[in-house]
């Protein structure tokens, strides 16, 4: 058969993942800030005393390098997506880029828990008038960077999850698990600001220096919550783990609707934010061509790639 006849049955699986997500020029933008705020927060909390205050710095450390993961993977998908190496396109990298970050949560989550402790037992001296005003920066920097990432949920399309009830942060699951993880670290950040700001003024107006190390730790445990979160999602797209059942009943509802199609086997996993792949084996007595079968499932499930097994059953 001649090579540009098989051009008719056959596609690339980049899968859109060539074009740059909104996601990267927000993620740019925050790094830059971040950057610049972590060298203020972490100069002043070593200058002032205050344990919270350093402990935003060091958040922000972590987030600038976990941002720069975030922006990392961003490019890297966007090159390599016409790379016939990866099977399913390069789609996976953003789930491989949100659990490296989760882990980066999770570690300076400890490290801020360690830190905040040994504040109890050996407390130092803390110049409050400086280190609130350090610490109401950063928040302002922190929220805005919060407002340049807020807008993430626009980036695709539906997104199904099993999991809705499980209270993300920000309400609800989204398929970029990169920019969800990009999303956390400054969102992270502008709650230890916040707690670092209730720390300081109960210890200036109230004498409570105990706050500082104590909002140090509510923070830890809030923050290792939230990389917990973000470890499952991320880990069931990168361990093939089935798509949520909303989608698995969809796709059986619209093929078994017609023909007296039953479907025997059905297997769906995402290979990237909000798209997925399927393997689909059914029973008719009315075989028909694989696409037949492909158009029947709605467009907006997001199914891009799928296999078809017939069999043929008279009865």
């Amino acid at each position: 058969m001649h090579t540009q006849t098989l051009h008719h049955w056959q596609h690339d699986h980049a899968f859109d993942q060539q074009h740059a997500r909104v996601g990267e020029r927000r993620t740019l933008i925050v790094i830059v800030i971040t950057a610049i705020m972590m060298v203020v927060e972490i100069a002043a909390g070593i200058g002032y005393g205050s344990m919270a205050l350093l402990a935003d710095g060091l958040h922000m450390s972590s987030h600038a390098a976990a941002l720069s993961i975030t922006a990392i993977a961003y490019v890297y998908a966007r090159r390599h997506a016409h790379d016939d190496r990866f099977s399913f396109g390069t789609g996976k990298i953003n789930a491989l880029a949100g659990f490296t970050s989760a882990l980066l949560l999770a570690g300076f989550a400890l490290l801020m828990a360690w830190e905040s402790a040994q504040r109890f037992f050996n407390p130092i001296d803390i110049v409050f008038n400086q280190a609130i005003a350090v610490a109401f920066l950063g928040l302002a920097v922190n929220a805005a960077s919060v407002a340049v990432l807020g807008g993430h949920h626009d980036d695709h399309h539906h997104d199904y999850s099993d999991h809705d009830h499980d209270h993300h942060p920000h309400g609800h699951a989204h398929g970029d698990h990169n920019l969800r993880a990009a999303y956390l670290h400054v969102l992270a950040d502008a709650l230890t600001s916040l707690l670092a700001i209730v720390a300081l003024l109960a210890g200036k107006w109230f004498g409570l220096n105990w706050m500082d190390p104590m909002m140090g730790i509510v923070g830890a445990l809030l923050v290792a919550r939230w990389s917990w979160s973000l470890l499952r999602d991320t880990s069931r797209v990168l361990l093939d783990y089935q798509a949520p059942r909303p989608i698995h009943s969809a796709v059986i509802e619209a093929i078994e609707s017609r023909d007296d199609n039953r479907i025997t086997d059905l297997h769906i996993w995402s290979i990237g934010p909000n798209i997925y792949a399927a393997l689909i084996a059914l029973v008719t007595a009315a075989p028909k061509p694989p696409e037949h079968y492909v158009a029947m499932v709605p467009s907006y499930l997001g199914l891009v790639h799928a296999t078809v097994e017939i069999h043929h059953c008279q009865h």
